[in-house]
């Protein structure tokens, strides 16, 4: 699946304090958008969806916070293809592709087999400058 992010007609954003309770909201306003957006919570790549945002919020509240006092979250949407995106401003690059078995692996690992699994995407895209980065999901309905 290729999508081109710049022509997914709907968007949302939201910038939250890096701090636990950052995974909730975050998983909260996606029900509330995709609703919004007309994809039922019913559909069976929502859950695993929500679980993937989680993880990516969840990764950044504990390892970037240092550098980073908030994270963005950009959801997004298409006719049949959902997608989002948990932005912060440390440097780190992470691997997507990391081993399962690998120490540490545990939350980029599980969001890579989420999004594998439902024929999705993901990418990280680096700031401008270098000082942050984004990861992209993107799911087929």
């Amino acid at each position: 699946m290729r999508t081109r992010l710049e022509a997914l007609p709907h968007r949302h954003v939201l910038t939250l304090p890096a701090q636990p309770s950052a995974v909730r909201t975050a998983r909260e306003t996606a029900e509330q958008t995709l609703t919004g957006w007309g994809i039922s919570l019913r559909h069976p790549a929502v859950d695993p969806a929500l679980l993937i945002l989680s993880e990516l919020v969840t990764n950044s509240v504990r390892h970037a916070v240092v550098l980073s006092p908030e994270v963005t979250v950009i959801y997004a949407a298409g006719e049949d293809c959902p997608a989002f995106a948990v932005h912060d401003r440390h440097p780190y690059q992470p691997s997507l592709f990391v081993p399962v078995t690998d120490a540490g692996s545990g939350g980029l690992a599980t969001v890579m087999e989420l999004t594998l699994g439902l024929s999705g995407t993901a990418v990280v895209r680096s700031d401008a400058d270098g000082q942050g980065k984004s990861i992209w999901i993107t799911l087929p309905l």
